[in-house]
């Protein structure tokens, strides 16, 4: 807001330097001072009534785009930890996956039925495959709404700063 308000003092200086010598001018060529005084005074108070609402809509706005911006940061954050995550969870599976094909191997190989022990072994490993699926299976899904999210936010953004430009733009014009 500090940041806002230097401009905006120094722009309602220059508007009173020009009213006034416009003023100056004005009372040595019209009779009718005060009716133009007037006249004057009421366009200053509109110019500075859309000033002040223009300010205000400009503040909100890059509020707005700031708490945006921080999202697609904690987004972003969480996107690269998940990344992290991923390979090893992927290894993992596939490491998991190998030790499932060789107890299965093995007990083919072998012509003649598995032992308890055996049988409770590659159930335990079939659980931990399993395990490793679910668990990579999450890291993907989290990935994939992080990008929508991700997604979802830039396009928010995008608006904001089509707001902003407008603002501009209709400060430019007057």
């Amino acid at each position: 807001m500090r940041r806002l308000a230097l401009p905006f003092a120094l722009m309602l200086v220059i508007i009173c330097a020009f009213a006034t010598s416009l003023f100056a001018r004005q009372i040595r060529q019209d009779p009718d001072v005060l009716g133009t005084l007037l006249v004057e005074v009421r366009g200053l108070r509109t110019a500075i009534e859309q000033m002040s609402s223009a300010s205000a809509r400009i503040q909100l706005a890059m509020g707005r785009l700031q708490l945006n911006e921080q999202r697609i940061t904690t987004y972003m954050r969480r996107l690269d930890d998940i990344r992290d995550r991923r390979p090893p969870a992927e290894l993992d599976v596939q490491k998991r996956q190998r030790e499932v094909d060789a107890f299965v191997e093995a007990i083919r190989q072998s012509g003649r039925p598995a032992s308890t022990d055996v049988e409770e072994e590659l159930k335990r490993v079939k659980g931990e495959l399993a395990d490793a699926r679910a668990y990579l299976m999450r890291l993907q899904t989290e990935e994939a709404q992080l990008l929508r999210d991700i997604a979802a936010e830039r396009d928010h953004w995008a608006e904001i700063n089509r707001t902003l430009e407008e603002l501009d733009r209709a400060l430019i014009r007057k």
